[in-house]
């Protein structure tokens, strides 16, 4: 993109009609030790490059201009009476159970809240300026539930500037785990990659009595890593995984595990998840970098989405349930440990990463956090509850049915994350 300076400056120097040699003299002075001072000045109005570039806009689109970095951590929920940019009806990439307006949610409150940074704006969010910046690219969500709630929220907002066109789709997963959709209109791709660990791992299975997942922390997800070189935007998001048993490895041998089952010794085995968490990130992050180095002349954002806790009132597994349909207001509930530890060591690995990454951050490769901890523990109205369900209470008994209090109705909340998510893709570095 090219880049422009204005710069202006007016002199008005009081001088006589017929000056003495001697002001003469310290006119000239003067004027020579404003030149270095003016320079110094234009250099310092030069913008810098976008961590992403951005194609020309076209007279007819033209593109919002790129925002100071913010904190759009720390803010709340105000009301917004325009309502999201699509509905559960019309959106076609939708998973049926955060599809809430077509399983008759009655209370439709939710819908109509923004989130107000409280240092800056958050624009609304644009699906053509989105599009306009991954013409040519492709994007990957890689990650566990919690990134197809988000790559699904981004597709619904995509679709309403360009209809998408679904190329792939994993025909062994009834869940729809890998997916691939193309736009086009602006030849960008969006993929999902479902990886709840990011590193290799053997998912649990009630049905065969497999109730610990095996994660191995020294290799990560084929899955997604060979596919590296085609991303040029990726984001993970993951978390939930680490709280479910597990037993973890290190060159193929046992290093620990969490809730550990009764064949190995609770006692010497047990090391909670948080250390396992860390380092699944850390090699994740690593490995990028390490990659990109072989391609550096490649521009490539890579995001990490902060963890997001539940909202259950009362144990998930035991009638737990949702109802609140307000937020709430600030101070009025705690960030809980885990969740807190969790996404601190986010954002560690992240500024750790940016610090080892200085060389190759220049060769295009940005590390950033869609930190959205704060601003979803105070949606406790944003999940789909029973409604994960159609029309749960539809033969008019109010009897408790299992709610999800963690994942995110469509449209609603998680249409924040990728509002913040497309400001990232517009801030310069």
């Amino acid at each position: 993109m090219t880049m422009k300076a204005a710069f202006q400056q007016n002199h008005h120097l009081n001088v006589n009609v017929n000056p003495s040699p001697r002001t003469r003299k310290v006119v000239t002075y003067a004027l020579y030790a404003l030149i270095p001072l003016a320079l110094l000045h234009y250099y310092l109005l030069l913008p810098y490059p976008n961590a992403i570039p951005i194609p020309a806009a076209s007279p007819s689109q033209p593109q919002p201009q790129p925002l100071p970095p913010c904190d759009y951590s720390s803010g709340q929920w105000i009301p917004d009476h325009r309502g999201p940019l699509y509905n559960g009806t019309t959106c076609h990439t939708i998973k049926d159970n955060q599809n809430c307006m077509a399983h008759r949610r009655p209370d439709t409150a939710y819908l109509f809240w923004r989130w107000r940074p409280a240092a800056c704006t958050l624009p609304r969010f644009d699906p053509s300026s989105f599009l306009h910046i991954i013409t040519n690219r492709h994007v990957a969500f890689v990650g566990d539930s919690m990134a197809r709630n988000q790559a699904e929220s981004l597709m619904c907002l995509l679709a309403t500037a360009s209809p998408p066109e679904l190329v792939y789709r994993d025909r062994d997963s009834a869940e729809n785990r890998y997916r691939r959709w193309v736009f086009r209109s602006h030849n960008a791709t969006v993929s999902i990659y479902w990886s709840p660990f990011l590193v290799k791992r053997i998912e649990k299975s009630e049905k065969t009595g497999i109730r610990h997942n095996r994660v191995f922390l020294d290799a990560l997800d084929e899955r997604w890593i060979d596919d590296l070189q085609s991303m040029d935007v990726i984001l993970f998001s993951l978390g939930h995984w680490f709280l479910i048993p597990g037993i973890y490895y290190e060159k193929d041998q046992i290093i620990g595990c969490h809730v550990c089952p009764p064949e190995l010794n609770r006692t010497e085995m047990e090391i909670g998840f948080f250390d396992v968490f860390r380092k699944a990130v850390r090699a994740t992050l690593e490995e990028v970098r390490r990659r990109h180095v072989e391609d550096a002349r490649r521009e490539r954002l890579v995001a990490v989405t902060t963890f997001t806790q539940a909202h259950f009132e009362g144990d998930w597994d035991k009638a737990g349930s949702c109802a609140k349909t307000e937020p709430y207001e600030d101070g009025e509930v705690q960030m809980e440990y885990t969740t807190a530890r969790m996404r601190t060591t986010v954002l560690r690995e992240l500024e750790r990463i940016r610090m080892a990454a200085h060389g190759s951050r220049v060769n295009g490769l940005h590390f950033q956090a869609v930190d959205v901890t704060r601003l979803a523990m105070l949606r406790p109205d944003g999940h789909p509850g029973p409604y994960m369900y159609p029309d749960p209470f539809g033969s008019g008994s109010r009897d408790r049915v299992q709610n999800d209090c963690v994942h995110w109705c469509m449209p609603g909340p998680v249409d924040t994350f990728n509002e913040i998510f497309w400001q990232l893709l517009l801030l310069p570095h």
